[in-house]
């Protein structure tokens, strides 16, 4: 089987961490990956971002190309402009697929704009699409808390149109699935539950002593870890409320503890920042919190299993989540995680034995959840064991499996449009 993999606005290859780069990137990635291994070719098509990477990738192993299509200017833009060069991504695809001779059996496209471009793929080629949001643009203008971070109509017409369209549609968790019944009147006969893996080979437990030496920490020291993009849907301003209360608590001097957040580019000028990054060190500098809250910006996939296994937990205060790969990771490293009980968060944490659920934007308990685990070293433990065996039902070799079969099914059902 051939598979057409359309990731449009973002590169599985780049580096965590920046605006737009995040789970979607390593879920393509990792599960570009596993087919591979399986048998499955996979060509995915992702817009030039750089005029200087070559157009045709092989990083991926087992046969599978990432391929750049020039679409309007080849560097960074905001989603807002990039709608307009989805024409010119079509076309470019369906030059290099024609040029190729590739005959595709399936598309499987990622976020909105990519499934636009899988419809006029289908058009073209007569094969089934196959599509996963990721993130919905409803569920985002829900929690927008500013005209700035509300999602544009022009979203939303978009994902309706991909739901009609799309032979199937896959969806993290069970609360998207809900989602998508609800606020765009889905077809639930159509949405298939498949939850994105992790790879458990990268990310299992390594001893603390010896992660915290890689990372630069020092042993005797404790550690709490934010991993994800710097945006005001991530309820970063909430962890450093928290940490502001375990401060006046004695809590931070208490275990020589420091907060590290990975992600964004917190060592550019201030005029070059992002406002939210700018706004939270300003945030972290007003409560006085310098010596104990570090920016570290992006880090390489490679180095983040050191930077789990030497926290005593991982937070993960969002507003919206689809699904929180960094989650998985963490358990997977035998970290718990405290994480608000919103979208595919809900499911994931389990309260109590793997980590902690909190209200949305609740500093408080945060605080408490923390101090709690940072003074109960059974506790810890204990709840360390039980994310790493919950973790290993999510392996990737398990949730690719699933995916086969969801293509092998959609493919023999499907009967050509072409």
């Amino acid at each position: 089987m051939r598979v057409a993999m359309l990731s449009y606005h973002t590169c599985p290859l780049a580096i965590l961490g920046g605006k737009d780069t995040g789970g979607m990137n390593v879920y393509v990635r990792e599960l570009t990956r596993k087919l591979g291994r399986m048998g499955i070719v996979v060509d995915i098509y992702t817009r030039s971002q750089d005029e200087h990477a070559p157009h045709v990738s092989h990083d991926l192993g087992y046969g599978n190309r990432v391929i750049h299509v020039p679409a309007g200017p080849e560097v960074p833009l905001p989603k807002q402009q990039l709608a307009e060069y989805l024409p010119t991504f079509v076309e470019h695809i369906l030059e290099f697929a024609e040029k190729k001779n590739f005959k595709y059996d399936l598309i499987h496209s990622h976020y909105w704009m990519s499934g636009i471009a899988a419809s006029e793929l289908q058009a073209a080629w007569g094969v089934p699409v196959v599509h996963m949001f990721h993130t919905l643009g409803m569920m985002k203008q829900r929690i927008a808390r500013s005209e700035d971070e509300a999602e544009g109509e022009y979203r939303i017409q978009g994902e309706n149109k991909v739901i009609r369209l799309a032979d199937r549609i896959v969806a993290a968790t069970v609360a998207e699935l809900a989602q998508l019944e609800w606020l765009y009147h889905a077809d639930a006969a159509h949405i298939r539950v498949i939850p994105p893996g992790v790879d458990t080979s990268h990310f299992y437990p390594i001893p603390p002593d010896e992660a915290k030496e890689f990372i630069g920490v020092p042993v005797d020291d404790r550690m709490l870890l934010f991993v994800g993009r710097i945006e005001p849907l991530k309820g970063i301003d909430t962890l450093i409320q928290a940490i502001a209360l375990m401060r006046k608590q004695g809590v931070l001097e208490r275990y020589h503890l420091c907060m590290s957040i990975i992600g964004g580019e917190p060592h550019l000028s201030r005029e070059a920042r992002s406002v939210e990054m700018t706004r939270l060190q300003d945030l972290s500098s007003e409560y006085g919190l310098d010596d104990f809250v570090t920016f570290l910006g992006r880090r390489s996939q490679e180095t983040l299993p050191y930077y789990y296994s030497a926290a005593d937990a991982v937070i993960m205060p969002s507003h919206y989540e689809s699904f929180g790969m960094v989650a998985l990771e963490a358990m997977a490293c035998g970290t718990p995680v405290v994480a608000s009980q919103v979208g595919g968060l809900a499911f994931l944490i389990r309260d109590g034995e793997t980590g902690y659920h909190i209200p949305v934007g609740d500093a408080q308990m945060l605080s408490q959840r923390l101090t709690t685990l940072l003074q109960d070293h059974t506790l810890r433990r204990e709840m360390s064991c039980k994310a790493v065996n919950f973790s290993q039902d999510y392996d990737w070799k398990n949730i690719a499996t699933r995916m086969v079969e969801l293509y092998n099914d959609v493919v023999e059902k499907t009967p050509a449009k072409g």
